[in-house]
């Protein structure tokens, strides 16, 4: 109870000030619109401040502390802990009262204005009302599982829980609407993001130090080394998206450009304050002057707060009209335009860079050669096969999602299929034959006194949500059944017209393609291990049900989707149907190339592993002079004699 009574009165103060700096510059940077709506800029500022502490201060409990040797919280992330769960009511009290605000904000009336079954009936129309209420559920149970968690591995689970609330209503602002706004939703959740985690973490970090909290040194030189990474996701996604929204012009011509200038100005400076905190806070903790961090902390965080109440008034102030043309019925739907049929040079040629997908390729190889090259400096052998494997297995996730095939994916149910096909099938089998956790293992450095990167790779594989993945039924049912609930249910259809789903179904793809393939091939350790026969059998389970889900496509006489793709009436996609029973067709014949490469893993790893039982009992026989084939021969000696 004094660890909670210290946090606060540590932090209220602090967070209190932040929120009325970030709500007055809200409120008054508003005040260019001719009627601003104070109500939803307080509230919205509210809810900003309660996920900001949220956030950071699970993250401090997750990663920037170390736990007890049993895995239970130690007393500083138990204080951080709790924390979290004061804070996370905050942001439940600012999502369910964002809820009326937004929505009579949106049809220009005062919220008393409303009865109450008027505002639910006309918050259900509204899809940011109702992101904000999918927002309140999330925040709610997690504000319940910070009352209850008391274990570092489900402290984790609850930080990318509370990450993930910031989805809903990241995805239906300006950002989801309009042409080009695949990019302008890909760059705002890399923004909204990075800016969370860089001002949460600063203030858990601030307020770690003010409580006298252990591990002060630790906490501080791992804050710093996210700090600058969060800087620079800040900075590169919000140039992105400020040209997406806007024209150079618009900088200097209209109310949305100005606020967009002033946030620049705000991150460069809070890039200056952050080379003085990694040049004079870090180090003076690390040589045992704790107070040489909270001297800067304390200003760099009223920046932070002054700049969430600038993206607040951002946020309620649309963007400049810029060309008069209207754009086409394409544009509006996926974003973007298509220059004619998908012909080869079309798939070959024709990119759109993806900014979640395709810098998750680009960083996901990148950091694999680091690890070889780790590895090499110090005399190590890395299987080149391996790295050839996963370099390939970025490529086709590259290729998947920021080539013409993932151009044209969300426009055309055939070249969907091809996607997901690579997505599920070839780019998850080049994965797990890449060995990644068994490289991060041997490459990162083994942490004796606290856990550090090395320690949480290996309590994941070890985890029970690991084990429960990779068991051979969960895994066959997510990889094969997804097929069936995704397209057959009305679920494929409802996720159309939305970007957020489209990135959402990737993911599923490759990591529902993981977990399978896992066991059945994996080069790393899996939680379930196979016999050789078990994973044959796993893998020959699957093809059947694959193949089915291929024929129904192709003998279906409904188009999913069919509203959605009508709409966008491409002049090269006559027939619907035939475009499905297409994409059916793909199904069905694209397991047989993924089925040879597994098929060949398979007999590689066993006759890699006969040899290497070979050459152990040759040792054997060579150190005890042949004993066992000796018994051995005597047995049957034996038995001769008896017949």
């Amino acid at each position: 109870m004094a660890i909670e009574r210290s946090t606060r009165t540590g932090l209220v103060p602090l967070v209190v000030i932040g929120f009325s700096v970030a709500a007055l510059a809200a409120v008054a940077l508003s005040s260019f619109e001719s009627n601003p709506p104070v109500g939803v800029q307080i509230v919205r500022v509210l809810t900003e401040t309660g996920a900001v502490v949220t956030i950071g201060s699970l993250l401090l409990a997750a990663f920037l502390v170390p736990p007890q040797k049993s895995g239970t919280l130690a007393a500083d992330g138990y204080a951080a802990m709790r924390t979290a769960g004061w804070f996370a009511l905050v942001w439940l009290v600012g999502a369910l009262l964002s809820v009326p605000f937004t929505t009579a904000a949106a049809i220009d009336r005062p919220v008393s204005s409303f009865s109450f079954s008027q505002m639910v009936a006309t918050a259900m129309l509204l899809e940011q009302s109702k992101a904000w209420l999918l927002t309140a559920i999330i925040v709610a149970l997690l504000a319940l599982g910070c009352r209850l968690v008391l274990s570092w591995g489900w402290t984790t689970v609850l930080l990318f829980g509370a990450i993930f609330a910031l989805v809903p209503v990241a995805v239906t602002g300006h950002s989801s609407s309009g042409g080009s706004h695949d990019m302008a939703t890909n760059s705002l959740l890399f923004h909204l993001v990075a800016a969370v985690l860089w001002v949460g973490g600063l203030i858990a970090l601030l307020a770690h130090g003010r409580r006298g909290g252990a591990h002060l040194p630790l906490a501080a030189t791992r804050f710093s080394k996210i700090a600058l990474v969060c800087w620079i996701v800040m900075a590169v996604s919000g140039v992105v998206n400020a040209l997406v929204r806007i024209t150079p012009v618009d900088l200097v011509t209209s109310t949305y450009g100005w606020l967009t200038l002033g946030k620049l100005a705000c991150l460069l400076l809070l890039g200056v304050f952050g080379y003085f905190q990694r040049e004079r806070g870090v180090k003076g903790v690390v040589d045992g002057r704790p107070h040489a961090l909270l001297k800067l902390a304390g200003l760099e965080v009223l920046l932070m707060m002054f700049t969430i109440g600038l993206a607040v008034a951002l946020a309620r102030t649309p963007p400049p009209g810029g060309s008069t043309e209207l754009p086409s019925r394409t544009e509006i739907a996926i974003g973007y335009d298509l220059d004619g049929p998908p012909t080869l040079a079309a798939i070959l040629f024709d990119w759109r860079f993806d900014l979640v997908f395709g810098t998750a390729a680009l960083a996901m190889a990148l950091l694999y050669v680091l690890g070889v090259r780790r590895l090499t400096k110090r005399g190590d052998k890395w299987p080149v096969g391996r790295t050839v494997a996963w370099l390939c297995g970025c490529f086709s996730l590259l290729f998947a999602t920021s080539s013409g095939l993932g151009r044209y994916s969300p426009a055309m149910f055939s070249v969907h299929m091809e996607a997901h096909m690579v997505l599920s099938m070839l780019t998850p089998i080049l994965f797990v034959l890449g060995g990644p956790v068994t490289l991060a293992l041997r490459a990162l450095p083994v942490s004796k006194e606290v856990p550090g990167p090395r320690e949480w790779v290996l309590a994941f594989v070890n985890s029970p949500v690991a084990r429960l993945l990779t068991n051979p039924l969960v895994a066959l049912a997510l990889f094969v059944g997804s097929f069936y609930a995704l397209y057959f249910s009305g679920l494929f259809e409802a996720a159309l017209p939305f970007h957020w789903a489209h990135l959402a179904m990737n993911a599923h793809f490759i990591l529902a393609g993981y977990v399978f393939y896992w066991p059945v091939i994996g080069v790393d350790p899996s939680p379930n291990k196979l016999p050789p026969l078990g994973r044959l059998g796993l893998l020959f389970a699957s093809i059947p049900f694959h193949a089915f889900f291929g024929v129904v496509l192709m003998s279906s006489a409904n188009v999913i989707g069919e509203q959605f793709y009508r709409g966008l009436a491409l002049p090269w996609v006559q027939n619907l149907l035939e475009d499905q029973r297409l994409g059916g067709g793909i199904a069905w014949a694209a397991g047989e190339i993924p089925l040879l490469v597994v098929m060949v893993a398979l007999l590689t790893q066993w006759a890699r592993q006969d040899g290497r039982d070979a050459k152990r009992y040759d040792r054997k026989a060579d150190s005890d002079g042949g004993a066992d084939l000796e018994a051995y021969n005597a047995m049957l000696r034996k038995m001769a004699g008896k017949d």
